[in-house]
């Protein structure tokens, strides 16, 4: 059997946001790209925190997003011997465009519908452009009640070689830990209320010390 050939589908326009759609404009791409930002994660895994996706779909997105150059495959060494898909430089690169658009969307957070799934990390891309970078690179966690989640500030995110912008969980080391409820989370992420307030206000609690805590707490 030849192996499976990527889909050809194209706007055909000689335009670079025609051509970036042709890449990632399928649904479900940029979501397993959100995932995968958080750095490499098995089959089960992105299934597990893609509700709604079909087994079908999911695995023909990451055969074509490996036939694109921007995810590949590898296998973990013992004892996890896993295989785990990753996002490549170029697939990193949509950290921008993922960050720009959940800040784009972030007011349609105001309201919660009864059919919408939720996970921790999910708020991490938004919230990414509104904590105060230090002047060094940094590990924050972020506890909700929903869970926890950990960012990394003060970088350029994946592209520069320090690992994922964010991740599922907390950090092993983190420089700095917020602790917050998610209506907190939410309005930092669209902007309608900034971390010096919400701390002024004791809605967010800053654990921690060196540059990454100082710049969270305005000093």
């Amino acid at each position: 059997m030849s192996p499976r050939q990527p889909r050809r589908r194209s706007y055909d326009q000689y335009c670079a946001s025609a051509r970036a759609l042709d890449a990632v404009g399928d649904r479900w791409t940029l979501l397993i790209v959100r995932e995968l930002l958080a750095g490499p994660r098995r089959y089960t895994d992105l299934h597990a925190d893609l509700p709604g996706v079909s087994t079908d779909v999911l695995a023909g997105r990451l055969k074509d997003m490996e036939a694109q150059g921007l995810a590949t495959r590898r296998k973990l060494p013992p004892p996890a011997a896993a295989t785990v898909y990753e996002l490549t430089a170029r697939g990193a690169g949509l950290l921008p465009v993922l960050t720009a658009l959940a800040e784009w969307g972030a007011p349609e957070l105001a309201e919660r519908r009864p059919t919408d799934a939720l996970r921790a990390h999910w708020y991490a891309l938004p919230l990414l452009r509104r904590l105060p970078a230090p002047g060094v690179p940094a590990v924050v966690d972020v506890v909700l009640d929903e869970g926890v989640f950990h960012v990394r500030i003060g970088g350029d995110g994946p592209a520069d070689g320090a690992g994922p912008a964010y991740g599922d969980g907390p950090a092993q080391a983190p420089d700095a830990r917020l602790v917050l409820d998610a209506d907190t989370c939410r309005e930092l992420g669209e902007g309608t209320l900034t971390v010096a307030r919400a701390v002024e206000e004791g809605r967010l609690q800053v654990a921690g010390e060196g540059p990454a805590a100082d710049a969270l707490r305005g000093h």
